[in-house]
């Protein structure tokens, strides 16, 4: 089944291009002139060493770039270390440019040209050349409708790369770390790269190279762009403390179900699951929506305000409701409609909490002590 997919997604594309095709091969035959084949013929060269020797070197670049052209289309990314003939490369990019094709110049650290590579050694000086030759080639045939890449799989090379890059040219640069591998190492090494590079302005768009669902891929890179602020929130964005001595309930399993109901909704809020009354309110108080746990209760909070006090076996379904509500009603409707009481129960849960676990409700006085004993200090 896959190998007749495969088949008709490349007829598709070989009837799609062959007039193209044609027209390309056409004009390199032209060049090709008559007198060639007669002096070839005349010295005694038969009819195939004239193809083998005459037509075809002068063909060759029509030839190359139309069948690179019929892929262009979905592809339309030029990797330097794929195709190195300058030849080869201007024909392409004057293909695209005639047809107003746009191509990426996806530089890799894996493939650098070995003069480049030997000069330089892998470094963020090497990435740069090879996407400045290209430039070169591509400038021969006043073809500048680009955006360049300079992956790595190592994230200090690739962000230093990027970065000298964004200060030798002015193209749309993409981002991405290749190869990153699979989840969670790919997720984290793919976003230590890009985020950061984000964050200081460099960068038009991205990829996550995971070795997994291309849907991960999506899923991550959307997540990462709304986290930065640089996409408005689609989904849920679940955010949890990591518990501490304080926590009034399992924050691992309640976030989990929580995250988990809530994902079915797609909806585009922001809500906290914190494990204690005492701080939950008041450090997710920016959440447009959370619960804090306190002696058997969950204290439903909106924007820091504690509007509904249910048992603590309720909390996910209460979330569940009031995001509900929340999105047919909004927040200020759902605050100005708190139960009475409630904010006033969960500052008397505060206080008692705070006077049964004392100031030090993670004993880290006696961690330090006893660290400080097995540091020999």
């Amino acid at each position: 089944v896959l190998y007749g997919t495969l088949a008709i997604i490349f007829l598709a594309y070989l009837t799609k291009e062959l007039p193209v095709g044609y027209q390309q091969v056409a004009t390199s035959l032209k060049s090709v002139h008559p007198e060639l084949e007669e002096a070839s013929r005349i010295f005694g060269a038969t009819r195939l060493r004239v193809l083998v020797d005459i037509t075809a070197p002068l063909i060759r670049n029509g030839v190359i770039a139309t069948w690179i052209l019929i892929f262009i289309g979905s592809i339309r990314g030029l990797n330097p270390g794929n195709i190195r003939k300058a030849a080869h490369i201007k024909a392409v990019a004057q293909e695209a440019k005639d047809r107003g094709l746009p191509i990426r110049i996806g530089v890799n650290a894996g493939s650098l040209d070995p003069d480049i590579a030997e000069q330089y050694g892998i470094t963020p000086e090497a990435l740069v050349a090879s996407a400045q030759r290209e430039l070169a080639h591509f400038a021969e045939v006043d073809f500048d409708d680009v955006k360049i890449s300079v992956k790595a799989s190592n994230v200090a090379l690739m962000i230093d790369a990027y970065r000298l890059l964004s200060e030798t040219v002015d193209y749309p640069l993409h981002l991405g770390v290749t190869e990153a591998g699979p989840p969670p190492n790919g997720l984290i090494k793919s976003t230590a790269g890009i985020a950061t590079l984000l964050a200081e302005g460099i960068g038009d768009t991205i990829r996550y190279s995971l070795t997994a669902d291309p849907v991960e891929e999506a899923r991550a890179g959307r997540t990462l762009l709304e986290s930065l602020g640089l996409r408005e929130r689609r989904g849920l964005d679940l955010i949890a403390c990591p518990s501490c001595g304080r926590a009034e309930v399992d924050v691992i399993k309640v976030a989990g179900d929580a995250m988990a109901a809530l994902s079915e909704l797609n909806i585009p809020l922001q809500v906290a699951v914190m494990g204690c009354v005492v701080n939950g309110p008041g450090e997710a108080r920016e959440a447009d929506l959370g619960i804090a746990a306190g002696r058997g209760r969950g204290h439903l909070f909106v924007k820091g305000q504690v509007v509904r006090v249910v048992p603590e076996a309720e909390m996910v379904d209460a979330l569940v409701a009031t995001a509900k509500q929340i999105m047919d009603d909004g927040i200020e409707a759902v605050i100005a409609n708190a139960d009475v009481g409630a904010a006033a129960e969960a500052e008397a849960v505060r206080v008692e909490l705070i006077t049964s676990q004392g100031a030090d409700a993670n004993h880290d006085a006696e961690k330090i002590e006893r660290i400080r004993e097995l540091a020999g200090e």
